[in-house]
């Protein structure tokens, strides 16, 4: 297997991948917020939540579902903000994930990534994380 890599980019695949992976797990987690309600551990994500209140219409009460899974629709996400940082976490994840595999794939097939292709690479990975991170963080 001939590799259009050198050492040093070689070890950028790697590196990329598991930011990529560690990304993409982060945003699959329904452990961004943690706290309580109802006397119950609860914790969500952009899209995932775990341990969420329901009415319950036949017994005119909320009840505590305890179980993890995503919103019914894009539209019961909480707010207009948190669906927004869902779409550009996800973006971000998704161009990280793109850019990692192109780079893992450059590890195997010779002339795969040119000098000029690495430096858009680089630039769409910077673009990836920075949309993953800075609305990670609520920016």
């Amino acid at each position: 297997m001939a590799s259009s890599l050198t050492c040093a980019g070689i070890v950028w695949a790697f590196l990329s991948f598991l930011c990529a992976a560690a990304s993409c797990v982060g945003f699959f987690m329904p452990y961004w917020l943690l706290g309580s309600q109802l006397e119950k551990s609860v914790s969500f994500g952009t899209f995932r939540r775990c341990s969420y209140p329901v009415r319950d219409e036949s017994r005119q009460m909320t009840v505590m579902v305890e179980q993890c899974g995503r919103y019914a629709s894009f539209q019961a996400i909480p707010s207009a903000e948190w669906r927004i940082c869902t779409v550009v976490t996800g973006l971000g994840c998704g161009l990280l994930l793109l850019v990692a595999l192109t780079a893992l794939m450059g590890c195997c097939v010779s002339e795969l990534i040119s000098r000029t292709v690495g430096r858009v690479a680089g630039g769409i990975q910077f673009l990836g994380g920075k949309c993953s991170c800075d609305e990670g963080m609520g920016m």
